[in-house]
């Protein structure tokens, strides 16, 4: 705020400003009822049509406080194109002998599609199974399908057999349940005219075609449906983006400006051509801490090689999230086998929470709206070891000894957590880089180990055997 002076202005004030559709329906615990929010009485407009006064574009403290906490998250890939067990989008954008399915026939699947043994509530009961704090479904991927009842398209869910507003059901059934809600959109659309030309294949000009007049039409499309899904299904903690190459073409700024005036507290993703609030490596785990100026997204893990050695300062330490899947594809694939053990998934959420990240692993529901018990088996397996160690991974920042050969460390408080992925034969652990400790305990069940610590080293005496095979914590007191 600039002091000019300013008004308060309430939700229904601010809604009408924004243009945007009925009010929101949840909003995230960290946002009060009823509250009032400060615009200013000068509206000087910019280049986007916002008042300049009410840009914030800094990342949101609450959100960011939220963000570092949750730390666990499940992503949702849901679709028509569970039908055909294929990719979500890319048969159509690059298509593969593999998928076998033609565009048309891609872009007609919704015409079947009735998951008729879809219920939230049992998505959400295994997202708390797992020890995740929020999820993130697709609200619409590059093919242009709405799985929310958008105004401004019919190629939506509620035109399936189905004809019910999933996005709405889980939405109300977070909010009753208290479960963090986020919402992925996508903004390129293969199916929309003012993206591209849709008398061509997609496979031809699937990039855009921010050249033609019609691409302003199709900006101010994307932006009445992310008001959309604000005002309808509320205040998402995160807003994820996932826009293809030369993100620039969707005037980011113009988005994250409507964003902190909308919904302030929300954290948003660099994928929209403007750095927003954190960084999204894909598929793969950084090898040193994200820091500011360094920009990573999406699958090559070469640019996270720019990164420097050593332990950033909080001021320099870059937010970051990176997803995954739990076998090789996104959306559901009755075909694909390829699933990640359970030890491998609790192993690289502790990897990424080690350096400060968050891990949000996918699901790809099927046609039916279950989850496949493949799927369900791992996360809760993920769940029982989070029950005994999960205070070394909510709310943690990266930990003071990074490149261990056998674990990794997490840091709260005064607190260090010693994961140990490679037990020692011989029952002790040495352990360099530390000041002096006060004590050291088995995380899981509390049980104190006897040490001893000089100017070089930290010398701990360990049960025979490893208290968890996965991945068993010490936690180290610091003086």
């Amino acid at each position: 705020m600039n002091g000019r002076g300013a008004a308060a202005v309430n939700r229904r004030d601010l809604f009408r400003l924004m243009g945007a559709g009925a009010a929101a329906a949840w909003v995230p615990s960290f946002v009060q009822a009823g509250s009032q929010e400060t615009l200013p009485q000068e509206f000087a407009a910019t280049s986007s049509g916002w008042p300049a006064e009410v840009l914030f574009l800094e990342t949101p403290p609450e959100g960011l406080r939220w963000f570092n906490e949750a730390k666990f998250g499940m992503f949702i890939h849901w679709g028509p194109c569970s039908l055909a067990s294929v990719e979500i989008s890319w048969p159509i954008m690059v298509p593969r002998p593999q998928w076998n399915i033609t565009q048309e026939e891609y872009v007609n699947l919704y015409k079947r599609f009735n998951p008729v043994k879809y219920d939230p509530d049992e998505w959400i009961d295994l997202a708390e199974a797992a020890g995740q704090r929020y999820m993130i479904p697709v609200t619409k991927h590059h093919d242009g399908f709405c799985m929310f009842d958008s105004s401004f398209t019919d190629y939506k869910v509620t035109r399936t057999p189905y004809g019910k507003d999933v996005i709405r059901m889980l939405a109300d059934a977070c909010h009753r349940r208290e479960m963090a809600l986020g919402y992925y959109y996508s903004p390129p659309d293969m199916h929309h005219p003012d993206y591209r030309d849709t008398s061509k294949p997609a496979s031809e000009n699937w990039h855009g075609e921010p050249w033609r007049p019609q691409w302003t039409m199709y900006l101010h499309y994307m932006a009445l449906q992310v008001r959309e899904l604000i005002w309808r299904y509320g205040q998402p903690v995160e807003m994820w983006f996932d826009g293809l190459d030369h993100q620039e073409k969707y005037d980011g700024y113009s988005f994250l400006e409507m964003l902190r005036a909308m919904s302030p507290h929300t954290m948003v993703n660099n994928r929209i051509g403007v750095a927003a609030d954190f960084d999204t490596p894909e598929q793969y785990v950084p090898r040193r801490i994200p820091v500011k100026g360094i920009t990573i997204r999406g699958v090559n893990a070469a640019e996270a090689e720019k990164l420097p050695q050593g332990i950033p300062s909080q001021q320099k330490f870059r937010p970051w999230e990176t997803c995954m899947t739990i076998n090789g594809t996104w959306a559901y694939n009755k075909n694909d086998r390829n699933f990640k053990s359970t030890q491998q998934l609790i192993r690289t959420l502790v990897d990424v929470a080690s350096r400060g990240g968050n891990f949000l692993l996918n699901v790809g529901p099927t046609p039916e709206g279950t989850i496949q018990p493949e799927f369900q088996q791992r996360l809760r397996g993920i769940g029982e070891w989070m029950r005994l160690n999960g205070d070394s991974i909510y709310g943690t920042t990266f930990g003071p000894l990074q490149d261990l050969p056998y674990g990794r460390t997490t840091q709260k408080g005064k607190n260090v957590y010693l994961h140990v992925f490679d037990w020692p034969q011989n029952a002790t652990l040495d352990v360099e880089g530390l000041p002096r400790v006060a004590r050291i305990s088995i995380l899981a069940d509390g049980r104190p180990l006897r040490f001893d610590q000089d100017t070089q080293r930290l010398s701990i005496q360990l049960p025979a055997q490893a208290p968890d095979a996965n991945v068993s914590v010490l936690r180290i007191e610091m003086s």
